[in-house]
């Protein structure tokens, strides 16, 4: 196609494209805006190397030599790049992105820009929906790393995860990476590689004071007596020692590699009393099988009843963690039931998002050297809105919350605080309202022009903070998991004149 343009003498036209989406994922009504940082970083630094001009001599074998040598001198140099903020929560059809500039450099972009965002922001709205469905106050862990579609799947996820409103990852690169905490435990196979014999290779352990304690094996035998749970499994209270040793800050236990109820959890007991004798506290227990719901309430009860036993009263609150392939559903089952658990590593549901692959972006031409551009289709969801455009979230007399998000011409004058403006559906004549505007903000931001960045990118810390504070600031029904009320978005006046006049104007009349 580029070279289509090149050949036609139509790569510098001025052109305008828009990055959108036409639905919202999950059957939910908002999306997480995630990808710019990354699609400014790819466009400041877009050029073709030697390497890769003789690839494409190689590829394309037909072409000019002149096209190559245009390729090779090609920069970004003559685009602009408006963006809403990362993190902001979005609607269908407003711009994500608008890029201004040479039409051939624009086109070259469109595959990269669509993947640096799609699947950005669909992991980043797939975890909004999870801290929705879980609830503000409970802890959130990434656990994807494993299942995620390969190692720069993985490493993304982690990051818009986070943007999204999760808490920490178990991924470490992306803790080194993005500055994310890092959270987690060890797995079934560190249980079961210790056996009922099994000695310790070094039982020490320095207490909280700095006194080494020679045999803390032997120290958590007694415990073990002078609590009478010699029934447990011996072979995990080793385990368990052996990481309670390494980690004694930090001892979070896996309990349910061979019965939670009648060992796990009495044996994290044990393990918790004995470091409370060496000044240190556990922290708490992960469960990862079973019925969730009863066996956190059943767990949440022995610490209460040991709690009170041993007259130490912070027993109660060891925090709970439920993995297990928990997504939306799971959480909302969770609740309805009641539980007490207090922390979720979610993996799979979460990074593969399973419930939908894909976001659908689309990247369409709306302008070139000046003049509207539209794309017809039989699905009217498919119709682009033509020119070049500005987004603005209104807010309503009636309200605290935003009310529409209005696109307008290029030209027209930014609505004020005070106006009544009329916001029209673009493609239902009756679908319209008046809006006495309380507040206004201006969506699309100028981040790149004429090769330099002029408006600094937002930190992943910044990103994720604006996510969490607009997501509150919506409605709860434009939120609700379940059969969520859509948010408006509208055009003006002379939008919608617009778009028809060029649709009538592009549609062939057929004959009958």
């Amino acid at each position: 196609m580029a070279y289509s343009y090149f050949k036609n003498s139509k790569q510098d036209q001025t052109a305008v494209f828009d990055l959108f989406f036409r639905k919202n994922p999950f059957g939910g009504e908002f999306v997480v805006f995630a990808g710019l940082d990354e699609c400014i970083r790819h466009i400041q630094t877009f050029s073709f190397s030697d390497d890769e001009i003789e690839y494409l001599k190689s590829a394309l074998p037909t072409c000019s030599p002149d096209f190559f040598d245009y390729l090779k001198n090609i920069n970004c140099n003559n685009v602009r790049v408006y963006a809403i903020p990362e993190g902001s929560v979005v609607f269908p059809r407003i711009p994500l992105l608008r890029l201004e500039g040479p039409i051939g450099i624009l086109q070259l972009l469109e595959t990269a820009l669509l993947n640096l965002v799609n699947f950005p922001s669909l992991v980043a709205t797939n975890a909004a929906r999870h801290r929705s469905a879980a609830g503000k106050n409970k802890e959130l862990i990434e656990f994807g790393l494993r299942r995620a579609q390969g190692p720069d799947g993985a490493v993304s996820a982690s990051r818009n995860a986070y943007l999204g409103g999760f808490d920490g990852t178990s991924n470490v690169i992306a803790g080194k990476l993005f500055n994310i905490p890092i959270m987690g435990t060890h797995a079934h196979a560190f249980v079961s590689s210790f056996t009922d014999t099994e000695k310790l290779s070094d039982p020490s352990i320095i207490d909280a004071s700095g006194k080494k304690i020679d045999d803390f094996w032997a120290f958590v035998c007694e415990i073990r007596k002078e609590l009478h749970l010699e029934s447990t499994n011996t072979g995990e209270l080793i385990a368990f020692t052996a990481f309670s040793r390494s980690f004694p800050t930090k001892a979070l236990l896996l309990v349910d590699t061979y019965d939670t109820l009648s060992s796990g959890v009495l044996n994290f007991i044990i393990l918790a009393y004995s470091l409370h004798k060496l000044g240190y506290k556990a922290v708490g227990i992960r469960l990862d099988s079973g019925d969730l719901a009863y066996l956190s309430k059943c767990a949440r009860e022995i610490f209460i009843k040991y709690g009170n036993e041993l007259k130490i009263d912070y027993f109660k609150d060891f925090k709970i963690v439920a993995s297990n392939d928990i997504n939306v559903g799971t959480l909302e089952s969770l609740n309805q039931q009641g539980h007490s658990i207090d922390s979720f590593g979610i993996g799979t549901h979460l990074v593969t998002c399973q419930a939908q692959p894909a976001l659908g972006c689309v990247y369409k031409l709306v302008e070139i050297d000046s003049e509207p551009r539209i794309k017809l289709s039989q699905e009217i969801s498919k119709v682009s809105l033509p020119g070049k455009k500005n987004a603005y979230r209104l807010w309503g007399a009636t309200s605290d919350s935003p009310c529409v998000d209005l696109l307008t011409c290029d030209d027209e004058p930014a609505p004020k605080v005070g106006e009544k403006i009329l916001c029209r559906n673009p493609f239902a004549e009756h679908k319209r309202a008046i809006v006495s505007v309380t507040k206004i903000e201006p969506l699309l931001v100028l981040f790149f022009d004429c090769g330099k960045v002029v408006t600094p990118i937002s930190s992943l810390a910044e990103a994720r903070a604006r996510a969490l504070e607009q997501i509150a600031a919506q409605r709860p029904d434009h939120l609700r998991i379940l059969n969520p009320t859509p948010y408006k978005v509208s055009v003006s006046e002379k939008l919608y004149d617009r778009l028809h006049d060029l649709w009538l104007s592009a549609s062939p009349i057929p004959e009958i």
